[in-house]
């Protein structure tokens, strides 16, 4: 039953929701029909809060907002709901119900019979009570399977589609520059090709399910100065054309994401809201991008109060909608009265208002938010009896068993092993000390944007609203007949090392030690990883260090486990550890496939996304550097990682032999040709990493010491050989040459095959011939990669 949220309808359909009319068409009859008033109310959104009880939404006091009117408001129509399900706790059934309620109320509220668009966060899973927590992005970068993080994504965005979302605020494609940013953890990893194919297998997910994916940030945020969060990022062109831009212009191209978040920085003065440049001339002029571009959260107004280019909120809307911003979120302020009131005064011209709202009725139009059949019942609720809220609640399960594999799958592919003396997989040890402040902490395996830990921890008293067991716990199911002694050693920050004697002595006892180091995540300085967690060193938290320097000296067997959102420097672990295990933040079965690693029920196949550090202040380490980025007999300061980008080890052995070149010279628009074969030369299945490096030893204007072009995993049985064929377009070696266009130059080149950016790798050299050649968006992105089994293997 569902006459309770009946929308009025009319016997004559106006243009605009006649379905039999363009898009086009009927986006400029709605247009011309509306009011300024009306049309800039779709140009904001309001932060509202689900009801538990069904009812309507209520609008979110935040400290940077004032109050929001909603029955002032909704007369002239809204723009976006701001994260209904993604501000309180709600069972996700009432929570559907409370936002169709609402949907309901707005097009039954305006003349034009218009819904809002509905957004959530879902950088880790949809960010909703009782949902999924999959692992956060640095993990999907680490498992190098764009595939996989398609079907995660799909998964993510079909439960979000299902109880009325419409946007979906991922993924970062932010490039990691500097990792004491506390947003690292949200990251890809700090290669832009990974970061670019990555991201893109995701917006294809997500897009694919009917949600919109929305990039960001848009661009610049990763590289601020010294890693501080929202500090000036001071890079140059080409930085920002090489390193940065290249994520979003594959997920625009071969994505089709349908939304961009301006990022909050400024770049050599001109903050990325107020660029137009950017938004308007590179975004849309040169890629073509036809979506919408929104506010990163309080982004417009932070044109007057942190950057100072505008003297007054209607300023600042004017300085952004002219950049090609169109919608401000979280909530309505710049662009509510003020704008009013400059576009009345003349201050602001309608036709930027006209520009930005077409955009936002255009994607109205094609979520079928304008079409007369529109129904606010989203797919959860079809059929449910509507009028008894009770007898929702629990209906919907955003957490079955199908996403908890899921999850599980990819948390196993992102583990990474970076170092094994043979430790390691543990042989049934009798006695295990297992230490640390995360051997026992449920929330351990959770980024910041995960609900429990952005949300959740403002309601200790109601559930986390999923299952999250420990290490301990999964551990003593995987090792059942090991005896178990847990010594908490230190906390995560605390600097406490009053437990240290007790985990000395626990380890001094068994047979072998596993620490559970690393982080905790929060929000501005709650945690030590997320947003506004920004650390001075890569030193691990608190007494951490301490605690693993002294379980290294009772000469046991350390096996370090690390639950982080950001790599550390591990001082001497790195060396005289029986084994160091990475896992960044890899959600509610993390544990799970921790404890299959350690046991070896699961070979690790991850690969570093990001450079391990061996000091802890000797940043940034990220290998995407040129030759005066590395290590140098004019400087004190070494940033040689520990563990290089695309390192991972695993549980067998690999050959790598008989490279070829069938192709070594081409033009500036043609292909290389080259095969390598690979096999498995141990007892155990295995999946290795073939990765692939471009190296420019001559170019026009300095070149990182190498870039990844390419990537493959190829799964191998014991003895098992693989011939890996790949073309490699000439457009792969292009770059930002002195007048600011991306060519390709004639020249010699090495391709380099290597199991990481620090291996020896199998080096072919190859020539591009001929003349210059100019490219641009449009030119080839990929390697292409194919597998068939070699001969004898």
């Amino acid at each position: 039953m569902t006459h309770n949220v009946a929308v009025e309808t009319h016997p004559e359909i106006p243009l605009w929701n006649d379905p039999a009319l363009s898009v086009t068409t009927r986006v400029s009859a709605l247009i011309e029909a509306m009011t300024p008033e009306e049309k800039i109310a779709q140009l904001y959104g309001v932060w509202v809060g689900a009801s538990d009880e069904g009812g309507d939404v209520a609008p979110h006091q935040h400290d940077m907002e004032e109050a929001v009117d909603l029955d002032a408001l909704l007369p002239t129509g809204l723009g976006q709901l701001t994260r209904p399900f993604g501000t309180a706790p709600v069972d996700p059934a009432l929570g559907a119900l409370s936002l169709l309620r609402t949907q309901a109320r707005i097009a039954s509220a305006n003349r034009f019979g218009i819904p809002a668009v509905a957004h959530e966060e879902c950088l880790a899973g949809f960010a909703a009570w009782g949902a999924t927590a999959y692992p956060v992005p640095l993990s999907w970068g680490a498992t190098f399977d764009p595939d996989l993080v398609h079907r995660m994504a799909s998964a993510i965005g079909r439960d979000m589609r299902s109880v009325g979302v419409h946007q979906g605020l991922a993924p970062v494609l932010d490039v990691v520059r500097d990792a004491r940013w506390g947003r690292v953890e949200e990251t890809i990893g700090e290669d832009p090709y990974l970061v670019g194919t990555i991201g893109t297998a995701y917006v294809r997910g997500l897009e694919g399910a009917g949600v919109v994916a929305t990039l960001k940030h848009f661009a610049g945020y990763s590289a601020s100065r010294a890693g501080r969060n929202l500090a000036p990022s001071p890079m140059g062109p080409r930085e920002r054309a090489d390193v940065l831009l290249p994520p979003f212009e594959m997920a625009i191209r071969e994505g089709g994401a349908r939304s961009v978040m301006h990022a909050y920085t400024d770049t050599d003065g001109v903050p990325a809201a107020a660029d137009e440049d950017l938004l308007t001339g590179l975004l849309r002029d040169t890629w073509g991008f036809d979506g919408t571009v929104v506010a990163d959260y309080f982004g417009i107004a932070f044109l007057k109060t942190l950057h100072g280019i505008a003297a007054d909120w209607a300023e600042a809307a004017g300085a952004a909608l002219r950049a090609g911003v169109d919608v401000e979120l979280p909530t309505v302020k710049t662009f509510g009265a003020p704008l009013v009131e400059a576009v009345a005064a003349g201050r602001v011209p309608e036709k930027v208002i006209d520009r930005a709202l077409r955009r936002v009725l255009t994607q109205k139009a094609l979520l079928g938010l304008l079409d007369p059949t529109w129904n606010p019942v989203p797919a959860a609720l079809d059929g449910a009896d509507l009028d008894d809220p009770e007898a929702l609640r629990g209906r919907i399960d955003l957490d079955g068993p199908g996403n908890r594999e899921l999850a599980r799958t990819v948390a196993e592919e992102a583990v990474v092993l970076l170092s094994n003396d043979g430790t390691l997989p543990l042989a049934r040890p009798r006695r295990i000390a297992l230490v640390g402040p995360n051997a026992d902490e449920p929330t351990a395996v959770l980024g910041c944007y995960s609900f429990p830990q952005h949300i959740g921890v403002h309601h200790p008293a109601t559930p986390v609203g999923i299952d999250l067991p420990t290490l301990r716990a999964t551990l003593a199911a995987e090792f059942p007949d090991t005896e178990f002694t847990l010594a908490h050693g230190t906390g995560v920050d605390d600097g406490d090392v009053s437990g240290i004697p007790e985990a000395v002595r626990a380890a001094g006892e068994a047979d072998v030690v596993v620490a559970v180091l690393g982080d905790r995540a929060g929000l501005f300085g709650r945690g030590t990883s997320g947003e506004g967690c920004d650390v001075e060193s890569l030193a691990l938290p608190g007494a951490q260090q301490r605690l693993l320097d002294a379980l290294l000296d009772t000469g046991r067997p350390v096996v370090t486990v690390l639950l982080a959102g950001r790599p550390y420097a591990l001082g001497r672990a790195v060396t005289e550890a029986a084994a160091i295990v990475q896992s960044f933040f890899p959600g509610e079965e993390g544990t799970a496939a921790l404890a299959g690693v350690l046991s070896g029920r699961t070979g690790p196949s991850g690969r570093l996304p990001v450079s391990v550090p061996r000091g802890a202040g000797a940043q940034p380490t990220t290998y995407l550097g040129a030759r005066l980025a590395h290590a140098s007999e004019v400087s004190s300061i070494d940033p040689t990682p520990a563990f290089g980008f695309g390192h991972g080890l695993t549980y067998t052995t690999f050959a790598w032999s008989d490279l070829a070149v069938d192709v070594e010279q081409a033009p500036a628009d043609g292909e290389f040709s080259l095969a390598l074969t690979v096999r498995n030369t141990g007892a155990r299945h295995g999946t290795e990493v073939v990765q692939l490096y471009l190296h420019d030893p001559v170019a026009s204007v300095v070149q990182p010491v190498q870039r990844l072009v390419g990537y493959t995993r190829v799964p191998l049985a014991p003895g098992e050989a693989r011939r890996v064929r790949v073309a490699v377009p000439a457009d792969l070696a292009s770059f930002t040459g002195r007048d600011g266009h991306r060519i390709v130059e004639p020249g010699a080149l090495e391709l380099r095959f290597a199991a990481s950016s620090t291996a020896p790798p199998l080096t072919a050299a190859v020539t591009v011939t001929g003349p210059p050649r100019r490219v641009d968006h449009t030119r080839r992105l990929h390697a292409v990669f194919r597998q068939e089994p070699s001969a004898g293997g």
